[in-house]
């Protein structure tokens, strides 16, 4: 399969309506295609079904059904955080000609309050809801267990958050597009949940991707692509700071593609979190276990590194609109393999892997793409 159109909106906190962003998202990737509505076999929606956004609307198939006026077989993939990959992982097994993808979530619409209790469901409800183990809080006990043992340090996650703002700054989709930065300011934002500090954790935006996967030759080819599932909670994992089902989804998308993590060329990778990044380094294979650290001290993730990760600015700063997010990391590499990234554009780009995460390492797709020709 290949991609033959992307689209998506500027993420950011902008109050418009999931329908709104969905459709400009979808007409995008259409126009990008060259294509018609009409000639979309299918379509797959990936939305968190929220109470919280003040909409009163469920549904969505049925929803991007009224608005492009179309009845084709569609269907809804939540999978929270991870919803976008997951969609796209089911679009990939559908068998259609033409397949349209869409994410799309109205997330900054209430307060921080309610939509923190409102993540707070792709937690275990007994052991982690009750005892009020909100996910800034999960991840700050895995960033504790990777420095106790592999000697990770607060400066290595704060040059992640420094090395995707830099990135999202060169974004015009990102949340933090032209709003600078600095090492001090991430260094001295408030404690969430020790070690991980404000800027240390994701930005929750509102936004939409989308993008068209079709059997046609086109220049981005899906080369790979693997979904798994592991247990709810961390904690009733072997291991929580390495997380098994990030390696067997990377193990089938390797696979299918015939290649290995060296040859990666880039890569979008689930930074919810800025040890999570590091920890991805890891389990995607581009690192042993315990140099993930080791990669962002030395600058092989930086836009002029030898594998740059996260070129769009990550959730960390292009922004998480749950959902979304899957989606968009394609967008991402779509662009950077069309040459279409302005001053954050890559000059090896050949090849790229798009890493999706739902929860704190529970549901995991992995995609790897490659440029077609040139």
């Amino acid at each position: 399969m290949y991609i033959k159109g992307v689209g998506m909106t500027k993420f950011g906190v902008e109050d418009r309506t999931t329908q709104e962003m969905a459709y400009e998202a979808a007409l995008e990737a259409l126009d990008d295609a060259d294509m018609s509505i009409d000639d979309v076999n299918a379509v797959v929606v990936s939305n968190e079904d929220t109470r919280n956004n003040g909409e009163r609307q469920r549904l969505a198939p049925s929803i991007i059904a009224s608005i492009f006026k179309i009845k084709l077989p569609m269907i809804r993939v939540p999978a929270v955080c991870g919803g976008g990959g997951a969609a796209f992982w089911t679009a990939l097994k559908l068998g259609y000609d033409n397949v349209l993808v869409v994410g799309a979530e109205r997330l900054a619409a209430t307060n921080t309050v309610r939509v923190t209790d409102d993540i707070l469901m792709a937690a275990d409800r007994v052991w982690e809801q009750s005892e009020g183990l909100i996910f800034p809080a999960q991840n700050a006990l895995v960033a504790q267990q990777h420095m106790l043992k592999y000697g990770t340090t607060t400066d290595d996650f704060a040059m992640v958050a420094l090395k995707n703002h830099e990135n999202a700054y060169l974004n015009p989709k990102a949340g933090f597009y032209g709003k600078k930065v600095t090492l001090e300011d991430i260094k001295k934002s408030p404690v969430v949940a020790s070690p991980l500090r404000l800027f240390d954790c994701s930005y929750n935006v509102n936004g939409a991707a989308a993008c068209i996967i079709t059997k046609d030759r086109t220049d981005v080819k899906v080369a790979g692509s693997g979904l798994h599932t592991d247990y709810l909670s961390a904690w009733e994992r072997e291991s929580m700071i390495s997380w098994e089902v990030t390696k067997v989804a990377a193990g089938m998308a390797y696979t299918q593609a015939g290649v290995s993590a060296k040859d990666i060329d880039f890569a979008e990778v689930h930074d919810a979190f800025t040890p999570v990044e590091i920890i991805n380094y890891e389990d995607l294979g581009f690192c042993r276990k315990g140099e993930g650290a080791k990669m962002i001290r030395e600058g092989v993730t930086k836009l002029d590194g030898r594998l740059p990760v996260n070129t769009s600015g990550g959730l960390k700063a292009k922004g998480h609109p749950i959902s979304a997010t899957g989606i968009s990391q394609i967008y991402e590499i779509v662009k950077q393999m069309r040459n279409e990234c302005g001053e954050r554009q890559l000059k090896n780009n050949r090849r790229a892997l798009a890493q999706n995460i739902g929860g704190a390492g529970s549901t995991v797709s992995v995609h790897i793409f490659e440029r077609v020709g040139g």
